[in-house]
């Protein structure tokens, strides 16, 4: 539509300007002729040397015989028919109504010109609404029409509960009948909360493909502009054209950029903002009736929506839409990779159990790099190797073997991420150790990585005091080995990863009996939220403090004594990574009990990737970016 106005636009400012070149083109000969005083042009006719004469108005253009043209202006009262005809000399005539509006042509055309050019510009600067220049107030809702890449309810899997409860809306607008005879109303909207990539906008497009009934997306961020009240503008507009369509869905993307809580922010809101969403709120359950048209939202900072905007009768249904687990992942790999020819070796449940915490995204980009990484060496299909380099480069970053380090810098590197390995190895409630490696990956010198034999929902006391001894372990292993004075910043990450564990424990989770069974988080970070106007005192602070430095440093004490007592193991696997530089978990506990780490002690080519999953990529020498508020203080068994 924006493409044909633009064309219009274009064809009528070239029509425009072409007459007006005509127009003044036609009065070339006008402008080339001589001029001539009224006595030369009578001189001229007594003394028959004018060809022919044409009369426009006042003006007065002859040629004479030897073909040159004047212009001459007659006098008021001047005889000039007669004069021609008593002297036989043929004349003509023009029309001055045909002048008159040439003329006003002339004169109007500038200003058409500059309304034109005002009129695409204005359009330009509002983003090309309906309606022109002015029509900046109407709904940028899109109808979406998919006949090429349709996506349906087979597309999605993973989330069977979610798309059930989609699918009851989807059969709802097929046969309402089904459910109006015992009293049921069609759900008047439907919240989609989850994280980044679990597939809210993927559901909303397979609602399109499955319902048969128009369907109209737009962003949050679409409602708002500088001007205020051109968000319920739109808000109104965008309900108008949904009625009109009426059965009818409508999908609001990222609706938390209008729907946020009133009177927050700083200044107490925003105007526009808040009167958008006040419109919403009508628009969606208030005196008039908008039947037949759902509304379905996705977001993923439900804790940031105004209340009003969740309860029944405007969002009844919430739906969440996870991470998925095991079997969904499984699912997920499979659905994407359909496309996508596999190896006869390919195990999708081996690769679904080393990518715990992955969210649907995650594993469409994963199969997407490993059918790049086959391509890239000529393979016909793709292999297990394949998904393991592409798993190892999506959660640890491509490998730097270009990057030069010299022997005492890989030597440091082994030694630290030996005692990350050899901790973990023997604490019973850490996660199995898959693969250690000291080749530099993404910011990190080496890496140690490990896998949780299930997906985690929950962390205990034990668990998280036996997981910071492990990321701890690092510091222990340089200071065992090279002394206080000589440790290097390679600890950098395990301290920004230990302090977030132990500040949610103390902060967070109640697990210091000496802080209590309180939620500071809020409070201490210097939000405001739920715990708006809880005061902290300095007392408080410290002891909070006191207790975070304490799980750090009895999990830095553990790790040192465990390197310590087992100091010949964690020698070996030092010297078996700087040889190999990449083992894997069984080679790692082959090699920690002084055996070569493959059983024939053929081709020891550790570099190889085994196909034994592989997760939680903990970089040990770099820190990564620093979480922000209380990011990294949930336990997350992602990458």
């Amino acid at each position: 539509m924006g493409n044909a106005r633009n064309i219009a636009f274009w064809v009528v400012l070239f029509l425009l300007v072409l007459a007006l070149f005509n127009l003044f083109s036609g009065g070339g000969s006008t402008l080339q002729s001589r001029d001539a005083s009224y006595t030369d042009f009578v001189q001229a006719v007594e003394d028959s040397t004018v060809s022919n004469v044409t009369i426009d108005g006042e003006q007065i253009r002859f040629r004479t015989s030897d073909g040159t043209d004047f212009v001459s202006i007659k006098p008021q009262d001047a005889e000039v028919t007669q004069l021609l005809l008593d002297n036989d000399v043929p004349f003509r005539a023009e029309a001055q109504e045909q002048s008159g509006f040439q003329s006003f042509l002339i004169s109007l055309l500038p200003f058409l010109l500059l309304i034109g050019v005002w009129v695409y510009f204005m359009n330009r600067m509002q983003g090309g609404g309906r309606g022109g220049a002015m029509g900046f107030g109407k709904s940028k809702a899109k109808m979406l029409t998919e006949k090429h890449g349709r996506v349906t309810f087979d597309d999605v899997a993973g989330i069977d509960e979610a798309k059930e409860e989609l699918e009851e809306i989807v059969e709802f607008l097929r046969n309402p009948q089904k459910f109006s005879r015992l009293g049921g109303k069609i759900p008047k909207g439907a919240l989609l909360v989850g994280p980044p990539g679990t597939g809210k906008t993927l559901l909303a497009r397979a609602i399109a493909g499955e319902a048969g009934v128009p369907f109209f997306t737009i962003s949050g961020s679409d409602f708002v502009e500088m001007f205020v009240g051109v968000g319920a503008s739109r808000v109104r507009d965008m309900f108008e054209q949904a009625k009109k369509n009426a059965p009818c869905i409508v999908f609001i993307d990222e609706i938390d950029a209008v729907g946020r809580n009133r009177g927050s922010g700083y200044g107490g809101g925003n105007d526009e903002r808040e009167q958008t969403l006040n419109q919403l709120l009508v628009e969606m359950d208030g005196f008039e009736a908008n039947e037949g048209v759902i509304i379905v939202a996705a977001t993923n900072r439900r804790d940031v929506l105004d209340p009003a905007l969740l309860r029944p009768g405007r969002f009844d249904r919430q739906v969440t839409v996870p991470n998925p687990d095991l079997k969904g992942r499984e699912k997920i790999l499979g659905v994407h990779a359909r496309k996508t020819p596999l190896g006869p070796d390919v195990d999708l449940r081996i690769i679904a159990r080393g990518t715990p915490g992955f969210s649907g995204a995650d594993l469409a980009n994963l199969v997407n790099e490993a059918a790049l990484m086959a391509a890239r060496v000529g393979r016909r299909f793709v292999t297990m190797v394949d998904f393991e380099n592409a798993k190892d480069k999506v959660m640890m970053g491509a490998e730097r073997r270009s990057m030069v380090l010299t022997q005492d810098q890989k030597e440091k590197t082994a030694y630290h991420e030996a005692g990350h390995a050899v901790v973990g190895m023997h604490l019973p409630q850490c996660d199995p150790v898959y693969k250690a490696t000291i080749i530099p990956r993404g910011g990190a010198l080496g890496m140690v990585v490990s896998l949780p034999e299930i997906d985690r929902l929950n962390w205990h006391r034990s668990e998280c005091e036996e997981k910071m001894a492990m990321t701890m372990a690092g510091k222990a292993a340089e200071i065992i080995k090279y002394g206080a004075d000589n440790v290097s910043n390679g600890p950098a990450g395990d301290i920004q990863q230990a302090s977030a564990l132990a500040r949610a424990m103390v902060l967070r989770w109640g697990m210091s009996d000496k802080v209590g069974n309180i939620d500071y988080s809020e409070a201490h970070e210097g939000y405001s939220g739920n715990t708006a106007g809880l005061s902290v005192s300095a007392h408080t602070k410290e002891l909070i403090e006191e207790e975070v430095k304490r799980f750090i440093q009895e999990a830095y004490e553990r790790a040192f004594n465990i390197l310590t007592e087992k100091n010949d193991e964690w020698e070996r696997l030092a010297q078996g990574l700087l040889e190999y530089e990449t083992l894997t978990g069984d080679e790692i506990k082959r090699v920690m009990n002084g055996e070569p780490p493959h059983k024939d002690d053929g081709d020891a080519d550790t570099d190889k990737d085994d196909d034994k999953p592989s997760l939680v990529a903990v970089p040990k020498t770099k820190p990564k970016s620093k979480p922000s508020g209380d990011a990294g203080l949930e336990p997350e068994p992602t990458a």
